[in-house]
């Protein structure tokens, strides 16, 4: 099967960022992924997985992702924007320093390596994919789940997914991004089943996978950018 493109994943190294990983070296593609210790994260080698150690709100470790793919594989072709932290907690209680490692990851991280892809992009002439993940409850708020900051900054990927999607139309890179619901994750693994289920008016827990093969299609869609596509058993809907 012939090559179909790089694709670098950042937050790589376990639940939805992993089963992004496998999602595209399952089809064809080349992919660079990056987390903290991904070199610790037993991804098994491959010709087409390149891996980065790095703290991806650091300018220099986006700038060596970017290079790497170029370096090894000859281009930047998509970026999943799915690395992110998140804690919940009443309002009220959330300090400075929470404020400031959700911003430092979840949109400094955003920032680095999507400047940094998008000018090679750009350089490429080609077009290309960025998908973001967010997450359901930045439409949804769900009572009873205090997770007002963490949503700040998953609110603001949404809405700099809309506006770079305008940005860079006529360039054909395309913005898009993903809004999950609750993922079986290791994120989750201290919460009942019974209540997570409880989430989505579905009654269901999404799998890593599911959200994987959501980011794929959206990279493989060219008509669709600026499109916020939800993987949450229906809660964006609103009251169940």
């Amino acid at each position: 099967m012939a090559n179909k493109g790089t694709v670098i994943v950042t937050g790589g190294s376990q639940g939805i960022g992993a089963a992004i990983v496998h999602a595209f070296l399952d089809r064809a593609y080349s992919v660079v992924a990056t987390s903290r210790k991904i070199t610790q994260a037993g991804l098994s080698p491959s010709p087409n997985l390149a891996l980065v150690d790095g703290d991806i709100s650091h300018a220099a470790t986006a700038q060596k992702v970017v290079g790497t793919a170029v370096q090894k594989f000859g281009s930047v072709d998509t970026l999943v924007n799915n690395a992110g932290i998140f804690m919940a907690k009443p309002f009220p209680e959330y300090t400075i320093e929470d404020f400031r490692a959700l911003v430092s990851t979840n949109l400094e991280g955003y920032l680095h390596i999507t400047q940094f892809a998008v000018k090679q992009m750009l350089a490429q002439k080609s077009g290309g994919s960025v998908v973001a993940i967010t997450s359901s409850m930045v439409e949804n708020p769900i009572g009873g789940l205090a997770v007002s900051i963490p949503m700040i900054t998953k609110g603001g990927l949404e809405a700099i997914t809309r506006s770079l999607a305008s940005e860079y139309s006529k360039e054909h890179i395309r913005f898009n991004a993903v809004a999950p619901g609750v993922v079986d994750t290791p994120l989750h693994k201290n919460n009942p089943k019974d209540f997570l289920k409880t989430l989505s008016p579905m009654g269901t827990i999404s799998t890593a996978a599911e959200v994987a093969s959501a980011v794929v299609y959206l990279t493989e869609s060219r008509q669709i950018t600026g499109e916020v596509l939800h993987v949450d058993g229906g809660a964006h809907n609103g009251k169940w």
